[in-house]
């Protein structure tokens, strides 16, 4: 049998384990199920990723750079000078409700790293880049702080099924940054 050129094979199989972490959670995930959803022969997927964790690696990295696409195209956080603290609300709220089960899927894998010393240093990736990022607007340990607040009410509002609201939001990182607080 003559092999078929695929040259986008390899994403397709990325493709579809964040598929397959998105609907089954990363229990679900196998080689064999990937390779179902990517509609590849079960050696494909080995070949490509020898081990789960290669492949957990992969999704998690691409998820990152689609997420950092979108904080740039967004121009997130606007200019130095930008109410930093109105930005990164609204930005958090956004990203929450916009698309729940992308955010549930992008933190189950970031929180795969906890389990799977391999997936780590892609989560690592993510908190060092975001805080790279704030430090543009401030310095690195409140940066650092604010990369981790970001990441608490996500979870928290993923958990609890509710909203963000923009305005305590604001004033949490106003606080942070050493903003004078607004009058509710």
């Amino acid at each position: 049998m003559a092999r078929r050129y695929d040259p986008d094979r390899r994403q397709r199989i990325i493709e579809a384990a964040i598929r397959v972490v998105g609907e089954r959670g990363i229990a679900g995930l196998s080689h064999r199920t990937v390779a179902a959803v990517a509609d590849v022969p079960l050696g494909s997927t080995t070949y490509h990723f020898a081990t789960l964790d290669e492949l957990l690696v992969a999704a998690l990295r691409q998820c990152n750079e689609a997420y950092f696409r979108e904080v740039e195209e967004r121009a997130l956080l606007g200019s130095p000078g930008a109410d930093l603290a109105a930005e990164l609300a609204g930005f958090v709220a956004e990203a929450v409700s916009r698309d729940r089960s992308r955010a549930r899927l992008e933190y189950e894998l970031y929180l795969a790293a906890l389990r799977r010393a391999a997936v780590r240093p892609v989560a690592a990736e993510w908190v060092d880049r975001m805080t790279g990022l704030l430090t543009r607007w401030t310095d690195p340990v409140t940066a650092r702080a604010l990369a981790a607040l970001t990441d608490g009410m996500c979870l928290q509002a993923l958990l609890t099924g509710r909203d963000i609201d923009r305005e305590e939001a604001r004033e949490v990182f106003a606080r942070i940054v050493g903003e004078p607080a607004r009058a509710r």
